[in-house]
This record gives C-alpha cells, structure tokens and sequence, in this order.
C-alpha cells in the first residue's frame, strides 16, 4: 500500500468516526512541495502543521477534510 493510499485510509477512518484525540497525519516525511506547498508526507501546509498542536479535536478534523480533498487532487 503506498503511503497515499495509507494516508487516505487514515482520513476515512479519522472522519468517519468522531472519537477523541484526533492523530496526526504526519507520517515523518518533512519535505514541503514547492508548486502545492504542502508537505510530501502529509499534505498539510506549514501553517496546519504549525498550528496542530494548539489546535483542538473540531479544526484538527478540518484539517483531516482539506488532506482528504487534496487526496483527491494529488
């Protein structure tokens, strides 16, 4: 399974099931998109990554909904 496809199976599962905790999506592959600006590895821009920590379970599953219609793009 290619790491898209993980990613992607993730997404589903993140926003299928509205559980507490929400994880990461980074998948330690830091290396940013100069055309997209999104990280290689997890899709998130360098402010989603940055605001990750702070942010709570509701925008981190927004988060999850923007890599999910970049899956689609990508």
């Amino acid at each position: 399974m290619s790491r898209l496809q993980r990613l992607a199976q993730l997404a589903q599962q993140v926003l299928s099931d509205p559980q507490p905790h929400v994880p990461s999506p980074c998948v330690s592959i830091c290396s940013m998109n100069p055309q997209s600006q999104w990280c290689e590895g997890c899709l998130r821009s360098l402010s989603e990554i940055g605001e990750w920590s702070r942010a709570d379970d509701a925008q981190k599953r927004q988060v999850w909904r923007l890599i999910a219609e970049r899956l689609k793009t990508h």
